[in-house]
């Protein structure tokens, strides 16, 4: 019997695929040792196995942890820096002296008091912690203070009040330094052992819930007795530190002690020796030093005195009596020191940067001679063979005029079609490249800052009539500006061609070309300009990381000999300013054109007019400029504004030193009375002198007759040449129909 064979006909399934469902030992089975072609042209990367897998992470675990640990033993140990503590009490009900005696505690280690000026600080050494903390102090008062020693402070304390916190003074502190970013901090409650028992438990309840209004998931401490503050130094030294990117990758230093040199020639000027523990990166001598709120200086030499409050002093035995030692305390240490000074490093003149700021301009840069007769014919003969283009243009029009009237859309049709209008007010919109800056210029201010919340005696007592009319007419200009953005008034005793002579009319704002390096101001020939910011940045921050460094390194006690530094800047230290200093990145001391993105701070409502003068704290830097305010959009230009809005984010444009983001800024302005208000705060963006910042003008007129297809305007222009001058510029009205001027009546 013969077996059934299959026809043509009979169905034929599809396989069963197991596709993505199948494993990876199936698949290379599959494959057979075969490899795709992109595995091969790219580097082979080791598979491991699971076992190999987990024994990696747990390595990378294990580095990570090590790593915090290091960096948890090296702040405040033995071989790293003291552990700087800021204590900001944020009420005046708090007593700073009795807070500041809780925390010198003879029991936990030694205590070396310092006193700089007005500020109450001192050394905290525990040996039995493996510790040693250096406290200082500042009141919210004096903010400027608060913000500079919040730059280089390791630790935040903020002194709270059991009863409500902190008062209008602390909090606008609070906004102040949160702008900034706030580095690891610590709240302590001062006196909530002074209420009755009954009224504790009620009074931390409600200090719990306004501190989450600030500060989330974060718990308070007390500080009334000293088991207390033992246990709050405990919680300082075992806290997880937060790093602030701007100070990470820059040397820094707080100032412990400072002599002044005085020069032969003058002694207003002299060498200015710094002394204090290196922190951040370590210090080169041949780059430059930023005294915050002094300016920029060159350093001669770095020397390496002796720690002068060691962790773990060092003992002396005696030959005579083996046994008995004698311990060398700081105080008791400085002739030796004085001996065993040593100079670490030596500034190369050959290496060491320079302090130049601004380039000298060549006034014959750019300049050409005049052309020859071959070329001047050779430009005739090619103008001849270029094909000329023939527009349809008014009666009267000049070949100039002619350059700006398109040939297409409307105006290939009949005369009704060229000019149309609608019946609302018609609006000439021309733009004018805003390039003239007021130059900022860095000086020290010393002003004692205190918060909105404290009245003027000055409003209540003597009111300032001159200034009430300049703020009311502040008042009146923005909120004209707010209803009619950029419009002006057509000037009668001058005539509108040669008021808006350096504006031009653009077809659309967004796409019409404009050249960045036309007509540029005259001081754009001093700034410095980057091929490639960007670049340069990532290329800079990744030589700090991989590249090692000669000079001082992180913990060690040295003093900056920084020449040719003013006497002043001795004398703020003196009366109590304390003294920070920072070193440069390369190119940080030139000057270019900085864009900032700032928003409004809600707490200010006075208007702000562009170029008005202001404080920036721009990163560890501080300085005063006038800035331009202008639109943050990702276009190519960008439209001027001439009020600082509070509804949306502007980039504030100014001349400054150059600065590498990241870097907070902050932007405060002085009032009459000397005192300083929050306006803005916000972040750097970028450091680029080729961003447009364009100033439009809008000149509006008032329909007078309104036909199908035109209309008679009034007031927009008041003699005929200016009509005939502004021709060419295209119209728009309130509703976005447009056209053109046809001609001047009257």
């Amino acid at each position: 019997m013969a077996a059934h064979r299959p026809g043509p006909l009979k169905q034929q399934n599809k396989a069963h695929k197991g596709g993505r469902h199948r494993g990876r030992g199936s698949a290379q089975r599959d494959g057979k040792g075969r490899l795709a072609l992109k595995t091969l042209s790219k580097k082979v990367r080791k598979e491991l196995s699971r076992v190999d897998q987990r024994h990696r992470a747990s390595q990378l675990r294990k580095q990570k942890k090590e790593a915090v640990l290091a960096e948890k033993r090296q702040l405040g140990g033995k071989d790293g820096p003291p552990h700087q503590v800021l204590v900001v009490p944020l009420h005046s009900r708090i007593s700073l002296p009795e807070a500041m005696q809780l925390l010198q505690d003879r029991d936990t280690g030694t205590v070396h008091l310092n006193e700089l000026g007005n500020t109450q600080s001192f050394m905290l050494l525990c040996p039995r912690l493996k510790h040693r903390w250096f406290f200082t102090s500042a009141r919210p008062g004096d903010l400027h203070t608060v913000l500079d020693m919040a730059k280089v402070a390791d630790t935040i304390l903020f002194l709270l009040d059991p009863l409500e916190g902190w008062d209008s003074t602390g909090d606008y502190c609070l906004s102040c330094l949160f702008a900034q970013g706030l580095p690891t901090y610590t709240l302590a409650v001062q006196g909530i052992s002074g209420l009755p028992l009954k009224k504790q438990i009620d009074a931390r309840k409600k200090l719990s819930k306004a501190v989450e209004k600030r500060f989330l998931h974060d718990k308070f401490l007390l500080l009334d007795t000293q088991q207390e503050a033992g246990m709050l130094l405990r919680q300082l030294a075992n806290q997880k530190q937060q790093h602030l990117a701007f100070r990470d990758r820059r040397a820094y230093l707080f100032a412990h002690a400072v002599d002044f040199v005085p020069s032969e020639e003058n002694n207003l000027v002299g060498t200015l020796k710094i002394s204090g523990y290196v922190r951040g990166q370590t210090v080169n001598v041949n780059r430059l030093l930023h005294i915050v709120g002094h300016g920029d200086f060159q350093m001669k030499q770095i020397d390496a005195p002796g720690d002068p409050f060691p962790l773990n002093p060092r003992r002396i035995k005696p030959q005579k009596d083996p046994d008995m030692a004698m311990e060398i305390c700081a105080t008791d240490t400085v002739d030796d020191m004085e001996e065993g000074l040593k100079v670490l490093m030596r500034a190369d003149p050959d290496r060491q940067e320079s302090l130049q700021a601004e380039v000298i301009p060549d006034p014959m840069e750019g300049e050409q001679t005049w052309p020859t007769e071959e070329e001047l014919s050779e430009a005739k003969d090619f103008l001849k063979e270029s094909s000329k283009v023939v527009k349809k243009v008014p009666k009267g029009t000049s070949s100039y005029q002619a350059e700006w009237i398109l040939d297409g859309g409307s105006q290939s049709g009949g005369e009704g079609d060229e000019y149309e209008y609608d019946d609302m007010e018609h609006e000439d919109f021309m733009e004018e490249e805003s390039q003239d800056e007021s130059s900022e210029e860095e000086e020290e201010y010393e002003t004692m800052t205190v918060g909105e919340s404290v009245h003027d005696g000055l409003y209540d007592e003597k009111v300032d009539e001159e200034a009430e009319a300049k703020m009311l007419e502040k008042y009146k200009q923005e909120r004209l500006e707010e209803m009619f953005p950029d419009e002006v008034d057509t000037p009668r005793d001058v005539a509108a061609r040669i008021r808006f002579q350096k504006y031009r009319g653009l077809k659309s704002f967004r796409t019409s070309p404009w050249d960045p390096k036309e007509n540029l101001p005259q001081d754009y020939a001093r700034i410095f300009q980057f091929q490639n910011f960007t670049n340069t940045r990532k290329s800079i921050f990744k030589e700090i990381e991989e590249k090692e460094v000669e000079g001082a390194e992180v913990g060690w006690y040295v003093t900056l000999h920084v020449s040719e530094v003013p006497v002043s800047v001795v004398e703020c230290f003196r009366q109590g300013a304390p003294l920070i200093a920072f070193s440069l990145l390369p190119h940080e001391q030139k000057m270019s054109v900085l864009n900032m993105v700032v928003r409004r701070d809600p707490g200010n409502t006075e208007p702000v007019k562009a170029k008005e003068e202001l404080i920036f704290h721009c990163g560890f830097r501080r300085f005063r400029a006038s800035p331009l305010f202008s639109q943050h959009t990702a276009a190519d230009k960008h439209k001027l504004q001439r009020f600082l809005t509070a509804d949306m984010a502007l980039v504030v444009t100014v001349y400054a030193p150059i600065t590498f983001p990241p870097a907070s800024v902050l932007l405060f302005k002085q009032k009459s009375n000397g005192m300083h208000s929050l306006i803005a705060t916000g972040h750097l963006m970028s450091v680029d002198p080729d961003r447009m910042v364009i100033k439009r003008v809008v000149l509006s007129g008032h329909p007078f007759k309104i036909f199908t297809k035109m209309a008679v305007v009034r007031y927009m222009f008041f003699n005929r040449e200016d009509v005939l001058w502004f021709k060419p510029v295209e119209l728009r009205t309130k509703w976005g129909r447009r056209g053109h001027i046809k001609e001047p009546l009257g």
